[in-house]
């Protein structure tokens, strides 16, 4: 009974903890939501023109990435094409960088002054709707692909055998089967991808030109004018599909925590089948790759479009511009964050998977609530609440913010890998004098060593290219290399913003690599 209270006490604690580094932040900015600020925002000519810019560009992205993703799903899920892990890695490269470099990326393709708007003899670039709307599927359909993927991996395969022995149609099973299943985790899905395009500012504030959206308009007033009035109140706005997103997330998890399946389905090997997935992929991979390999050509070339002979000149100019400090800082960050990160998602996790109580769902919900909570909206709310205190200006700050924002993922990865674990180890242990603390350190950690490889890398990665948490509390002196990125557009040098671009994508690969190597030779071994 001691120990049942000892255990409830600490998960009160680990909540209480959760919830104040998220809630204290925001109700301080809540605060700032005075009359004036509110009246100042709704009365001035950009508000009703950046919401109604922000619903249609996301309504139309939205659409077009899930189309997007759930088509390149089942070309990889649904057919028995070869290189598909070849297809998947290429299909999540648009997340190993910022936001901003994608839409640096196109802005170099279809720009005024564009690679392909000059080999099209194209009068103007893009810039505007169609560009954010080009740069927002293209920052969000991975994500969407990964999880769409997921869900349709583990459909059951069995209605469909009955379905072909009683003749149906392929639009019927479809209609009838896959439709009804997918139908649940397909509302997480769009409202995951709504939620994560609307609160973007880096696609937007790089190609979106005079087209306003609300996360810019937030950005340009706390950036340039220092309105943490007026930026609050765009802020709570962008609250509210991340708050939608986040229930129904929760909702769907709780009522679809059955994962066994009696069979997977068997892949398609007919000719059509192949050759449409292969078109489909083929071309999914060209629309990822190309803002990278413009990346590599501006960053290589020594003086674009004049002479493009291959040069270092351009990495060179941009380590004298102290990139390769920001680099430190960044990597400083990412691995702090990475292991604080690891040890606080094994012991929350733990507490809420192998130690249930009633305590127990409260502490899983609390460290899952950093979810529903936008990025710039939780930067916003950390200068304000921290902006007088000896942390502000220092690394401490951005480690604390990135921490708290990407904690759920990892915790629930975790959660997941733990819950998957015999209920009755810990009373074997018991029975025969083994403590938990060497149960951890002796059966839970081996056992679950690839997900906190998978923690870490989240972490790393997540850190390397954020820009939206950390873009209100960076100065000169901790800033992370990802920032330079704007930087450099705003001072036409787009050369160095590329650079930059490329050495986040490389350590980021690099990571993810070496970390599948580790997985690899473990499981081999």
């Amino acid at each position: 009974m001691n120990k049942i209270k000892k255990s409830d006490a600490t998960k009160a604690l680990l909540a209480f903890v959760f919830i104040a580094l998220i809630f204290i932040p925001l109700i301080n900015m809540f605060m700032y939501m005075d009359k004036e600020s509110i009246n100042k925002v709704v009365s001035s000519a950009v508000f009703g023109t950046a919401i109604k810019n922000s619903l249609i560009s996301t309504i139309v992205s939205t659409v077009i990435t899930v189309v997007l993703a759930f088509a390149l799903a089942m070309s990889i899920e649904r057919s028995s094409i070869k290189f598909k892990k070849i297809f998947s890695v290429m299909f999540a490269l648009p997340m190993l960088v910022p936001s901003i470099s994608i839409g640096m990326g196109l802005t170099i393709l279809f720009g005024n002054n564009g690679i392909l708007t000059k080999v099209f003899g194209m009068t103007q670039g893009i810039y505007g709707f169609w560009g954010i709307v080009m740069g927002s599927v293209l920052y969000a359909f991975p994500v969407a692909f990964l999880m769409l993927s997921d869900i349709i991996r583990y459909e059951d395969s069995l209605p469909y055998e009955a379905a072909k022995v009683l003749g149906l149609s392929k639009f019927r099973q479809f209609t009838a089967i896959m439709f009804p299943y997918l139908k649940k985790p397909l509302i997480t899905v769009i409202f995951a991808t709504f939620t994560l395009i609307v609160t973007d500012y880096g696609v937007p504030l790089m190609i979106g030109g005079k087209y306003t959206t609300i996360p810019v308009v937030m950005y340009q007033e706390v950036i340039g004018q220092l309105d943490f009035g007026k930026g609050s109140v765009y802020g709570s706005l962008l609250l509210i599909p991340a708050i939608i997103a986040f229930i129904l997330d929760v909702l769907n998890r709780e009522k679809n925590t059955n994962s066994y399946v009696p069979k997977r389905y068997i892949p398609s090997n007919r000719l059509l089948n192949r050759i449409l997935a292969y078109i489909v992929c083929c071309l999914g991979t060209v629309f990822t790759l190309l803002p990278i390999l413009s990346f590599v050509l501006l960053s290589f070339a020594k003086d674009y479009p004049n002479n493009m002979t291959v040069s270092l000149d351009n990495i060179e100019k941009t380590m004298k511009l102290h990139a390769g400090e920001y680099l430190i800082n960044s990597i400083v960050i990412a691995l702090l964050v990475s292991l604080v990160g690891i040890v606080v998602a094994f012991f929350t996790a733990y507490l809420s998977a192998r130690m249930k109580s009633k305590m127990s769902k409260f502490l899983h919900l609390s460290a899952m609530i950093s979810a529903a909570i936008p990025g710039l909206v939780l930067g916003l709310s950390y200068v304000i609440t921290f902006k007088r205190s000896p942390m502000y200006g220092t690394i401490i700050i951005l480690i604390m913010v990135n921490l708290v924002h990407f904690i759920s993922s990892p915790y629930l990865m975790m959660y997941n890998s733990l819950s998957k674990a015999n209920g009755n180890l810990e009373d074997v242990g018991h029975t025969m004098g083994i403590s938990r603390a060497y149960m951890i350190k002796d059966v839970f950690i081996p056992m679950t060593k690839n997900t906190i490889i998978e923690m870490f890398s989240y972490f790393f990665v997540n850190c390397m290219m954020t820009i939206s948490a950390v873009s209100f509390l960076a100065n000169t002196s901790n800033k992370p290399i990802s920032l330079m990125i704007n930087q450099f557009e705003a001072q036409m040098q787009l050369e160095s913003a590329a650079v930059v671009s490329l050495m986040i994508l490389m350590i980021n690969l690099i990571i993810k690599g070496v970390f599948h190597f580790i997985k690899r030779e473990k499981h081999v071994c």
